[in-house]
């Protein structure tokens, strides 16, 4: 089975033990095989569902626990130059969600910059500056968390750091044409 046949609402038994991120928490939590768990979004490599009222992110080199074709980890070629690392972070970029918006957090408008920085020990670090939906929003940490795990798949990057800020505050007007579309905010 593939990622895109997985239908909201859907109830899937666990066919193995596999390591969930709870949210908004994002603490790292097991979830036990044979368990039945109910889909609530399946965009980019992951797959958030519900068990017992709390919502998990399951990523996607973890979902054949779901019975799916698992989705590796992408990576980048040892010599990547720094574009190249760039136009790498913001593909992962496009692969995070907010476990409550079908959109990915580049097309929502809620990443404002990324950064390559060449530390004196010759370590790689990526910045990346974004908002969220809301100062209240409980998803921070989640998002943050998730970009943070993609973007360190690059053998090129040693630290991550995902700057969240509210200066400019976000608002509809950042999101792009495609977003407002799949939201119906035209």
């Amino acid at each position: 089975m593939a990622l895109e046949s997985l239908a909201k609402g859907q109830q899937l038994p666990l066919q193995r033990s596999v390591e969930a991120f709870a949210i908004p928490s994002g603490q790292p939590v097991t979830l036990e095989e044979d368990t039945v768990v109910q889909v609530t979004q399946a965009l980019g490599t992951a797959v958030t569902v519900v068990l017992e009222h709390s919502m998990y992110l399951i990523e996607g080199q973890e979902l054949d626990a779901l019975g799916l074709e698992p989705v590796p980890r992408p990576t980048l070629h040892e010599d990547a130059t720094d574009e190249e690392l760039e136009a790498f972070v913001w593909q992962q970029l496009r692969t995070c969600y907010d476990p409550e918006i079908p959109v990915d957090i580049v097309e929502l408008g809620l990443v404002y910059g990324c950064r390559i920085d060449t530390l004196i020990s010759g370590e790689k670090m990526v910045n990346v500056r974004m908002t969220l939906t809301a100062p209240g929003c409980g998803m921070g940490d989640v998002i943050a968390q998730d970009a943070k795990r993609k973007i360190e798949s690059a053998p090129q990057v040693q630290k991550v750091h995902i700057e969240i800020v509210f200066n400019p505050p976000w608002s509809r007007e950042m999101m792009s044409d495609e977003a407002k579309l799949e939201l119906n905010m035209f």
